[in-house]
C-alpha cells in the first residue's frame, strides 16, 4: 500500500472511531472505499424479480416486501408501491431504458436498483455471530469494531455488480434472501459455490424490477434467469441510472 493510501486509510479509521465514541454513525459505503479490494464472481446464478410492497405469501414470515429484513418500514421509506397498486395488491411492471428503469406510477426515495442476497446480518442469530469474521470488509474503517451491534448492518447499501447477456447493471442490498439467511459460503466464498437454497429452481437473489429490465429479464417477474454477479466497492460503481438516487439510510429495527 503506497504512503498516501495508508495515511488516508488510518485517517479515515481514526474518523470513524471517534464518530463511534460520540454515538455517530458514519456513512459505510465511503469509509469502506478507502480499502481496494477485488471480490470473486457468482457465475450462472438463479435470479428471481421481487419489488417493494410485493406479498406473495401473507402466511410465510417472508412472503412480504413491504419490510425487508433492514427496514421495518421499507414500503413507506421507499415511498409507495415500486409497481402499480391495482385492487389494493402492489403489482410489478416492465421496465425500460427510456426513463432509467424507473417505476412510471410513483416517484421512489430510495434506488430501485435494490436486491437482496441470503446472508441477514442483523436478524439471523448464526449469521450475526459469525458476520465478524466471514465479511470480507468487516475489519474495514467504518465496520471495525461494530460486529456486536444489532442496529447495524455489514451487507444493508453495499453494492453488487451484475452481469448477464452483455447487459452489465448495478444495485445495493437492501433485504435478504431468499430462501436462506445464513448461506455465507455462496455468498462470501469464492469457489463458485451453488446456493444453499432449494426453492424457487434454487435462486442465489431477487433483484428489483429495475434491475431485471436493465439486464435484459425476458419476463417481469421471471424466476429462471441466470446471472453473474461479485461485490464492488462504491468508488467503482460507475455512472448510470442506478445511481440517480443512492440508499444511505441505516437500519430500521422491528
Amino acid at each position: 500500500m503506497a504512503p498516501g493510501r495508508r495515511a488516508a486509510v488510518a485517517a479515515v479509521a481514526a474518523l470513524a472511531a471517534l464518530a463511534a465514541s460520540l454515538g455517530l454513525v458514519l456513512s459505510t459505503q465511503g469509509a469502506a472505499d478507502a480499502v481496494d479490494r477485488e471480490y470473486p464472481w457468482h457465475r450462472d446464478i438463479v435470479a428471481t424479480v421481487f419489488w417493494v410492497g410485493e406479498v406473495f405469501d401473507s402466511s410465510a414470515i417472508d412472503g412480504s416486501q413491504v419490510v425487508s429484513a433492514y427496514d421495518s418500514n421499507w414500503m413507506n421509506n421507499y415511498g409507495g408501491c415500486d409497481g402499480v397498486l391495482a385492487g389494493g395488491t402492489c403489482q410489478t411492471e416492465p421496465r425500460d431504458a427510456s426513463n432509467g428503469y424507473f417505476p412510471r406510477n410513483m416517484t421512489p426515495r430510495q434506488n430501485p436498483f435494490y436486491l437482496d442476497l441470503p446472508f441477514d446480518d442483523i436478524n439471523n442469530d448464526e449469521a450475526f455471530a459469525r458476520r465478524g469474521a466471514v465479511v470480507p470488509w468487516a475489519n474495514d474503517p467504518g465496520y471495525a469494531g461494530r460486529a456486536q451491534d444489532r442496529g447495524f448492518s455489514f451487507m444493508k447499501n453495499r453494492w453488487v455488480q451484475m452481469e448477464k447477456g452483455g447487459h452489465v447493471c448495478y444495485g445495493q442490498i437492501q433485504d435478504a434472501g431468499p430462501g436462506e439467511y445464513n448461506d455465507a459460503g455462496y455468498v462470501f466464498g469464492a469457489d463458485n459455490r451453488r446456493p444453499a437454497n432449494s426453492r424457487f429452481n434454487g435462486a442465489g437473489m431477487d433483484v428489483s424490477p429495475a434491475l431485471a429490465g436493465c439486464l435484459g429479464f425476458q419476463q417481469i417477474n421471471g424466476s429462471q434467469e441466470q446471472v453473474n454477479w461479485r461485490f464492488i466497492e462504491e468508488r467503482n460503481v460507475p455512472n448510470g441510472p442506478w445511481r440517480k438516487i443512492v440508499t444511505t439510510s441505516p437500519v430500521v429495527p422491528f
